[in-house]
């Protein structure tokens, strides 16, 4: 199983804080998946990623997910938990490339994402992830627009772990809703909370005792939390 120690969870933290959340995606992917080439992940699928991280996040704080999303009909914030075990079964392996009309496309990689990510608005990152995914000559702008239902179709049902949905019935007005799932934001979130809540206790240890970083996070969690009782009482 995977532990992340309080140092360990820091440089993790710091090294991903300034990061385009691609890369910080690459560096939760890395740490999920210590026995693989790390130059190899930015080309591996989105849903390998995903499921890798999905993982990371069940061994380091368990598997029940709490999350909350506003109600596109209504506007009522939903608050709601759910298990992993509710997703669709994970990749067992790379998905295979997809063919629409006379045209193949690649399962969108973290490396897609990207050539795609500097695009102006969400029509044109479409445009450039589907021509970035395309194995072969590419066609016209006017051609590929025309392939991109039809392609993105394809390409959810061959990496469903790409683009994780999430159905929510509305429990004020009833509506059914489908909600995209970032498991790497979702993750990384979690981490940026406990970082910058171990750093306050860093920061009244120390200005406390005198104490250096490194050795209040020598400090196990139950001695850190008697010390901390200590200190705010």
């Amino acid at each position: 199983m995977t532990t992340l120690s309080p140092a360990r969870l820091l440089a993790v933290w710091e090294s991903g804080a300034r990061r385009h959340p691609i890369d910080r995606a690459l560096l939760l992917y890395a740490l999920a998946a210590p026995q693989v080439d790390p130059t190899s992940l930015a080309d591996r699928s989105l849903g390998e990623r995903n499921a890798a991280i999905l993982g990371l996040r069940i061994a380091l704080f368990g598997h029940r997910l709490a999350a909350w999303i506003d109600c596109s009909h209504c506007g009522e914030r939903m608050e709601f938990e759910f298990d992993p075990a509710q997703l669709p079964e994970p990749p067992n392996g790379a998905p295979m490339p997809v063919r629409v009309g006379a045209y193949r496309f690649l399962p969108p990689t973290s490396r897609h994402l990207a050539i795609a990510a500097g695009s102006n608005d969400s029509e044109t990152a479409t445009l450039a992830l589907m021509r970035a995914c395309l194995d072969g000559d590419a066609p016209s702008d006017d051609i590929l627009s025309g392939l991109i239902d039809a392609a993105g179709e394809a390409l959810d049902a061959a990496d469903p772990w790409a683009d994780i949905a999430l159905d929510l019935p509305c429990p004020a007005c009833g509506a059914a809703m489908s909600a995209s799932f970032d498991i790497t934001a979702y993750v990384w979130d979690e981490l940026d909370t406990r970082a910058r809540a171990l750093l306050d206790d860093i920061h009244t240890l120390a200005s406390a005792y005198g104490w250096t970083e490194p050795e209040i996070l020598a400090l196990s969690d139950t001695r850190r939390a008697a010390y901390l009782d200590r200190v705010q009482t």
